[in-house]
């Protein structure tokens, strides 16, 4: 975690930036068109496959590889966090409505409730989509250098949502650094978010409106000080993303022709 980081359960992007433009892993070398044809394959295997086993199998291929990349695996448990988090929040009170063999059930004289089978494997399949999202998102961007990312996206995305992705990036490191630097100094003045929270609700509010003005200023003395050198709306990247090769041409084949016959399998199983 860098000294800019208030909390080690959010990503840190500096972090993220150091491994991404110190990379020299194997996967670092692989051409970024290749890591994202990848990565939205994933995506949408996730959105069509149910089968926990299979979740399973990618979460396993996905970690192996982040871990054989030198990734902080450490750093990628205590991120997990968030999304499984977000997950439980969601599911909490869907997984006792799911149909099936009853597992645990919980009687009061004003509710019934019971889990089972059905619930817990949908908790356990989204669990597992999330997780294998966010940590194939990592091992994409902390593999591919700054530049190669924003020259995708300079090729992919039309004027000006390509200008939005190009400033928006950079600019979220300016205001995370500014929220951090708000919440230590609100920390040595004695200020908890735990003990806090109940008697100071007012502070917080105020802590996250500074935030959008100062963000809104700061924003406004980089745009007028990208004028004043020569930014006239159009910021174009120069660098060039290196190709696709053969092999990597063969292995995106075999991914998806692997990936259809796991589909089609466990679809005439069922």
């Amino acid at each position: 975690m860098t000294r800019s980081q208030a909390s080690g359960h959010i990503p840190d992007l500096d972090l993220i930036t150091y491994y991404s433009e110190n990379g020299r892993s194997t996967l670092s070398m692989v051409s970024p068109w290749t890591k994202l044809t990848a990565l939205i394959a994933i995506i949408v295997f996730l959105t069509t496959v149910q089968s926990v086993e299979l979740l399973v199998a990618l979460y396993a291929l996905v970690l192996m590889l982040y871990w054989r990349c030198d990734l902080p695996l450490k750093k990628l448990f205590d991120w997990s966090s968030l999304p499984v988090l977000f997950v439980l929040s969601l599911v909490i009170i869907l997984m006792w409505r799911e149909p099936g063999m009853p597992l645990f059930s919980l009687d009061a004289p004003w509710v019934s409730l019971t889990l089972t089978d059905n619930g817990l494997l949908l908790v356990t399949r989204l669990l597992l989509k999330a997780l294998i999202s966010m940590t194939s998102s990592l091992l994409f961007l902390m593999t591919t250098r700054y530049a190669h990312l924003f020259a995708m996206i300079d090729r992919i995305f039309p004027s000006p949502i390509n200008q939005i992705f190009l400033m928006s990036y950079r600019f979220l490191f300016i205001t995370l650094g500014m929220v951090n630097s708000m919440i230590r100094a609100f920390k040595s003045r004695g200020g908890g978010f735990i003990k806090s929270m109940s008697r100071q609700s007012q502070t917080f509010a105020e802590i996250f409106a500074l935030v959008f003005i100062r963000s809104y200023d700061r924003a406004e003395r980089i745009s007028k000080s990208m004028e004043s050198r020569g930014y006239s709306g159009t910021y174009k990247t120069a660098t060039e993303v290196q190709p696709m090769r053969s092999i990597e041409y063969a292995f995106l084949l075999t991914l998806f022709s692997i990936a259809a016959y796991m589909l089609l399998l466990h679809s005439s199983l069922i």
